[in-house]
């Protein structure tokens, strides 16, 4: 990849300045694919000083200007998209089928939601004698993680490109290469220079200045709530903007006058989807104490079924987790739960058989858990799943409203039982019987999961700042 030790700054691609190196490992098989450039507390300030200049004229673009530079962008992105799922699919694992089927796919309905908000969007009315107007907030830091790469830059680039502000992209260190990529995308599609700057690096030496920048207005972060409170402490001296989507442990209560044998095998194969690596993954099952041993056994069945192996494989339904320290991680979990007595009905410590290279982790299930536990609380971001039992639909509540998280949650059983269930969740979105996401629903959490909301009219919204202009109709 010509450009992965280059960042992106005011339009043309730039060294660093500093000769610092981050390496990109493949976790499918543990070896070094790229060196991208290790970002520097200079190369933010030369990043920032791009976007501001930038901003006086791309604020003033007209919606008419800026709905034309997104399709131009969805253009590019569309001839482009085998290389993104070719970088995302190499740099965290996701299998072929996903990094194609959905990742990338991901990406595009979010260009094309800012797009179709963008069209619809009223940015001027009248009330009294006021004018109120809603302009975009300035220039914006965006900081993204690993696990659904482009799923997160573009909602975030999206919106904040048809709001008409500039930006600085710092992408997740262990999985940068897709960025890139998607950088070139807007370079070809024509963004104006300085309206969108990218800088590889850590949190310490990139994340970190970009949070407190004092000519930085909006700080929008999707990652961990231990590094989204580090950007908020980082963001709050400058008083700026500081949207967050944080972790999750969402609860899937399986209500009693559901369909077991399909919707708890349903609920347990999908959960592994990315070997378990999605913030608003159903993790924590809930189901009636008294049918515990029935919905183990389904359960059981669907996780022995999934497929663990390498990402370019014919037949694999999961890759490796995205990297050493994230599969420490999950191990010490996993014997955490059985040194806690839960119950170890499929997979376990360890890597599956004949996968010895490679992050890879065994589909693992955990029945017979108590919502106390650890792994009933922590974030295992794995393809662990556990089955917590309740007695009725007030404890059911009850359980899955006991978390410090509140991103997301699925009920699943008749209609209209469900949706009651439903409306007592604390959380910011819940899937009612399997309904899969929304590109034009707020994607964003209750809690510790996060402020602020992504996707569709709300996420364009919280790029835009509200002016009042009194005394002029």
């Amino acid at each position: 990849m010509d450009n992965a030790g280059k960042f992106f700054i005011g339009g043309s691609w730039v060294d660093p300045t500093g000769s610092d190196t981050i390496a990109v490992i493949n976790p499918a098989t543990e070896e070094e694919i790229a060196r991208v450039g290790a970002g520097q507390p200079e190369d933010v300030d030369a990043a920032v000083a791009a976007a501001k200049a930038a901003l006086d004229s791309f604020s003033q673009t007209s919606v008419e200007e800026r709905l034309a530079l997104l399709d131009k962008i969805v253009e590019i992105y569309m001839a482009r998209a085998g290389d993104i799922a070719a970088a995302i699919s190499s740099e965290m694992g996701a299998p072929k089928w996903l990094a194609e089927a959905a990742q990338v796919p991901a990406g595009l309905m979010h260009l094309m939601t800012a797009r179709s908000v963008l069209a619809d969007f009223e940015f001027e009315e009248v009330r009294g004698s006021s004018l109120i107007v809603h302009e975009g907030i300035g220039v914006c830091g965006l900081i993204t993680p690993w696990n659904w790469p482009m799923n997160q830059i573009t909602c975030k680039v999206g919106p904040a490109i048809a709001a008409g502000c500039t930006m600085v992209l710092k992408p997740s260190e262990v999985a940068p290469l897709n960025a890139i990529v998607f950088a070139e995308v807007l370079e070809e599609a024509g963004v104006p220079a300085g309206v969108f700057n990218l800088v590889n690096g850590d949190g310490v030496n990139v994340g970190q200045p970009l949070s407190a920048h004092q000519d930085v207005d909006m700080m929008s972060f999707t990652g961990s709530t231990r590094a989204g409170i580090e950007v908020a402490k980082a963001s709050a001296p400058t008083v700026k903007r500081v949207a967050q989507e944080l972790g999750g442990k969402s609860a899937n209560i399986i209500l009693d006058d559901a369909d077991f044998a399909e919707v708890i095998a349903r609920d347990a194969g999908s959960m592994c989807t990315n070997s378990g690596q999605s913030c608003n993954a159903p993790t924590r099952m809930l189901v009636p104490n008294a049918r515990m041993d029935e919905a183990a056994e389904i359960a059981a069945a669907a996780m022995a079924a999934v497929v663990p192996g390498p990402p370019d494989q014919d037949g694999v339904t999961i890759g490796p987790v995205v990297s050493e320290t994230q599969w420490d991680r999950i191990q010490r979990l996993i014997e955490k739960g059985i040194g806690e007595g839960a119950n170890l009905a499929v997979g376990g410590p360890g890597k599956p058989e004949g996968l010895e290279t490679g992050f890879y982790v065994k589909p693992t299930l955990f029945t017979h858990v108590t919502n106390e536990m650890t792994i009933a609380r922590e974030e295992i971001f794995g393809p662990v799943l556990v089955i917590i039992g309740y007695e009725d639909d007030d404890d059911a509540v009850r359980i899955a409203n006991d978390t410090p998280y509140g991103l997301a949650g699925y009920v699943s059983g008749s209609p209209e039982r469900a949706e009651a269930v439903a409306r007592r969740i604390r959380t910011g979105m819940i899937h009612v019987n399997g309904a899969g996401p929304d590109f034009n629903a707020p994607f964003g959490g209750y809690k510790q999961s996060g402020n602020g909301r992504e996707w569709g009219k709300e996420g364009f919204e919280e790029f835009l700042e509200v002016k009042s202009i009194l005394g002029v109709r």
